[in-house]
């Protein structure tokens, strides 16, 4: 039996999907304003990039398009998605930041 070899996943659509993930986004700025600590935002990055996989396996469970390809970088997009989610969290501590004082 010849084995059948799949393309590359591209760099690019993976890092369109961590950006525009609505999941890595809520969850990050949501704990971001509740984080009270800045060493807490990368935990809150890996949570949100946990959630952002989440949601990735349900739309390709219900084979949304673009999201079989990218779901094959599972690696790939839970670094990707850990520092878009990092960087939400960031923007969800500083604006919390900014309204308490």
């Amino acid at each position: 039996m010849k084995p059948t070899f799949q393309p590359d996943v591209s760099l690019l659509m993976v890092g369109i999907v961590a950006v525009l993930n609505p999941a890595v986004a809520i969850v990050g700025l949501w704990l971001g304003w509740r984080c009270d600590q800045v060493q807490k935002l990368p935990i809150a990055g890996f949570a949100a990039s946990l959630a952002g996989i989440a949601l990735i396996w349900i739309g390709t469970l219900l084979r949304m398009p673009y999201l079989g390809d990218v779901s094959r970088s599972s690696a790939g997009m839970l670094v990707a998605q850990m520092v878009v989610g990092t960087l939400w969290a960031a923007l969800g501590y500083a604006l919390a930041r900014r309204r308490a004082s």
